[in-house]
């Protein structure tokens, strides 16, 4: 065992993975994605580090160091330097073959270039360029704008999914008669072949892979037009499963905050909409407005896997108060009869697979909520004087707490009578709530890390541990919890 439990971010508190899709290959987990630069000033600044755990200790991620650079693939070069949303499938030869695209400065000539491809002979192994995804005549396929691949092996048919939206909601730019966000201005220096040549090119596309894992097999079918879905339209993430007889397709909506899903009894027709997974600022959940979001929120991305036996969804949060610095979270997710799942809402409590224990100490860095009640949306772009997640060399912590900033944490098993102590700087006075019950305040008179303690008389299962700055502005650093000694 690791000996931490196992809260959100399910990754090493100092490591920004985005676009994250777990994938279960004999006895451990696989968490893929992009990686981000704590306090960069772009996506996906770093090459690929894949990190796993083992299915029985879902606490200890570790790492192999870097799988792929940017580097490796050919097309390297001004607007083709970063790697993005990748996914991982294990071929029908027994290898594992990567999916991503390239894309330059936020995100500039981000949908001119094809879907790339690296195979390895382990799921986090040294991956080597193999080609791009093409046309039965050889030519890299670029009909529809390939962007956020997703694969599956399905039964020994590898399928492949991909695709963007026009965004909604931050100004629209036309282009060949559909639209694109002001959010995106500058991603192209002229329209790629997709807008040139082919009417249509924005929406998610499905298509089946010949053995090689490169060659279309036929022409991609769309499956999800950006008109539908009921105000939760397509817009980027591509994400597939299958669970049972049935195709889960998760997805990045028009909203920008939000994982939904589709499902149909096909691999390329017929999705119904069927409601939200996660939104990382709790949008949506209990009928909450975008208005009273708890988080800055900002792009996602994730998906959803099987691991001993429970479902989960796998989505990132913004840090820093940046759309550039996201880290990996998890929550359990629970599937209906009818094949429907809920909305969950956002925790502390990651692949815990309950609440964690009021013991020991934790990095104040794991609230799920941060909310000064009006945040931003935050979408390619970096915010300041908000309050944030955030880090100085190897100390990560809750930097720029303001009066009336709320910070939240779900959920918390604690004893009666529980001494917790709260490391913090600056000037102020901290309320200590849980469940809505005042259990006191602490003050801060310092520029330098200090420690202020109080008594929870009584506690409780699954509670909610909510920090309210009510005086001055400061910093948090951890939370420690610990019995009273009694004589």
């Amino acid at each position: 065992m690791s000996g931490r439990p196992a809260w959100n971010p399910v990754l090493p508190i100092s490591v920004c993975m985005a676009d994250g899709e777990p994938h279960v290959f004999g006895n451990r987990v696989y968490l893929f994605g992009s990686h981000d630069t704590p306090g960069g000033e772009s996506f996906c600044l770093e090459d690929y580090e894949f990190f796993s755990a083992p299915l029985n200790d879902l606490s200890h991620w570790t790492s192999n160091g870097i799988n792929y650079a940017a580097k490796q693939d050919p097309l390297y070069g001004e607007n083709a330097r970063y790697l993005y949303a990748p996914d991982v499938v294990r071929g029908n030869d027994g290898r594992y073959y990567l999916y991503y695209c390239l894309a330059g400065w936020k995100g500039k000539g981000g949908y001119g270039h094809p879907i790339s491809v690296a195979v390895s002979d382990s799921p986090d192994g040294k991956y080597d360029y193999y080609g791009v995804v093409q046309n039965p005549d050889g030519t890299p396929y670029q009909d529809f704008v390939c962007f956020d691949p997703a694969v599956m092996n399905d039964s020994g048919t590898v399928r492949l999914y991909f695709g963007t939206g026009p965004f909604r909601g931050m100004g629209v730019k036309p282009w060949n008669g559909f639209v694109l966000s002001k959010v995106y201005s500058g991603v192209f220096e002229k329209p790629p072949k997709a807008f040139r040549q082919k009417p249509g090119p924005l929406g998610a596309n499905a298509a089946v892979l010949c053995e090689d894992m490169l060659t279309l097999k036929e022409p991609p079918k769309r499956i999800a037009d950006t008109p539908d879905f009921k105000g939760h339209g397509f817009f980027e993430g591509s994400s597939i499963r299958k669970i049972g007889k049935m195709y889960y397709f998760v997805y990045s909506s028009q909203k920008n905050h939000e994982l939904c899903y589709a499902t149909s009894l096909y691999p390329d027709r017929d999705f119904r909409f069927r409601g939200t997974l996660v939104s990382n600022g709790d949008v949506g959940y209990g009928g909450r407005k975008e208005r009273d979001r708890c988080n800055a929120t900002g792009t996602v991305h994730g998906g959803i896997e099987e691991i001993g036996g429970k479902w989960y969804v796998f989505y990132h949060r913004l840090t820093h108060g940046s759309d550039y610095s996201r880290q990996m979270c998890a929550e359990p997710l629970e599937l209906l009869p009818d094949g429907s799942i809920a909305q969950v809402e956002m925790t502390s409590c990651g692949l815990q697979g309950g609440d964690l224990p009021g013991r020991g100490e934790y990095p104040a860095a794991i609230c799920c909520n941060l909310t000064n009640g009006k945040m931003p949306h935050i979408a390619n772009q970096i915010r300041k004087n908000v309050p944030a997640i955030t880090h100085s060399d190897t100390e990560w912590y809750v930097g720029n707490a303001a009066k009336g900033t709320q910070i939240g944490y779900k959920y918390f098993s604690i004893q009666d009578n529980t001494v917790l102590r709260v490391t913090a700087r600056g000037k102020g006075r901290v309320c200590i709530k849980i469940n809505g019950r005042s259990v006191g305040s602490l003050p801060y008179h310092s520029e330098k890390w200090a420690a202020a303690s109080l008594t929870i008389p009584q506690g409780g299962p699954h509670t909610a541990l909510w920090l309210t700055v009510t005086e001055g502005s400061l910093d948090i650093l951890t939370l420690h919890f610990s019995q009273e000694v009694t004589e």
